[in-house]
């Protein structure tokens, strides 16, 4: 495994790479509250089986850093989506293929909608991760409103105040409601838990869960891209769909709603007894759908 900084116009993206330098990428991306160590059981056998790996730690986590104090702390999907793909840029890299969950399948499947020649296939957990805004006002069941309390808990000030004061507490707690099966040590969420000290952490995500319900404004710079967004675009690159059956936050649904925004070969799985964090529950089935896509 090797550590790579790598610059684009707005960040310095902290990234670890996997396997041999001329295998056909893959870009591995987690989500909230996680990291890169999230994927430590899929990334090997991707690189063992010749593929050259690359783990990037999202803005607001980890060792990325902005460059400009004055560019905003957003966590908005045009933001993560744009990140991926400057990132891809950066490196030279003219097609990958992607697998994400959570923040990281949503800045997936923004790519994979928008830039589907940069796109050799998709694994998106949980499934068509992109945010309709404009219908974010919509109450959803009773039990789903209670499952995103914390979301709204951070559009308060005391959620911004109780998340800087007790990011490990709280995000501890997410993991085992999220994943109820899922029976982690202290040791596994320590050598993540150091991510959410990111001087940019709080900010990025607070700003990312008000801005999804039209809470808070967006960064400017990306107003096209999200505009881009509002509009539903389907996904036409190969993709796979996982979703772990025992998700405490996203429950999945007898019916796949979201197969008609998948307009290319397509298929989804549901994983028995997996929750949320899904890379860490099922690495195995989550390497052989990439693999499966390259």
């Amino acid at each position: 495994m090797q550590r790579l900084t790598v610059r684009t116009a707005t960040l310095d993206i902290a990234c670890e790479a996997h396997g041999p330098a001329d295998g056909p990428a893959v870009v591995l991306l987690h989500g909230f509250p996680d990291d890169v160590r999230t994927w430590d059981g899929v990334a090997p056998a991707l690189a063992a089986a010749g593929c050259r790996v690359l783990v990037p730690w999202l803005r607001g986590y980890g060792p990325t850093r902005f460059l400009d104090p004055a560019t905003p702390r957003s966590g908005q999907q045009a933001a993560l989506g744009a990140d991926l793909l400057a990132l891809l840029d950066a490196l030279g890299i003219g097609q990958a293929t992607l697998a994400g969950y959570d923040w990281g399948g949503r800045a997936a499947c923004v790519v994979a909608a928008l830039w589907p020649r940069r796109v050799r296939g998709l694994v998106s957990i949980n499934g068509y991760n992109i945010q309709h805004i404009a219908s974010a006002a919509r109450p959803g069941t009773a039990a789903q409103e209670l499952r995103y309390w914390y979301q709204w808990y951070f559009h308060t000030e005391r959620g911004r105040a109780g998340l800087a004061a007790n990011r490990r507490e709280l995000c501890r707690l997410l993991w085992r409601l999220w994943s109820p099966n899922w029976d982690f040590d202290e040791a596994t969420f320590a050598r993540t838990a150091d991510s959410f000290d990111n001087p940019d952490f709080v900010d990025v995500v607070i700003q990312s869960y008000r801005h999804r319900y039209g809470a808070a404004p967006g960064d400017p710079a990306l107003d096209e891209i999200e505009a881009r967004l509002a509009a539903r675009p389907p996904i036409t690159v190969p993709a796979i769909v996982l979703h772990g059956e025992a998700d405490g936050v996203d429950p999945p649904t007898a019916e796949d709603r979201a197969a008609a925004l998948f307009t290319g070969p397509y298929r989804r799985t549901l994983i028995p007894g997996a929750g949320h964090f899904l890379p860490r529950e099922a690495a195995e089935v989550i390497a052989a759908a990439v693999l499966e896509l390259i």
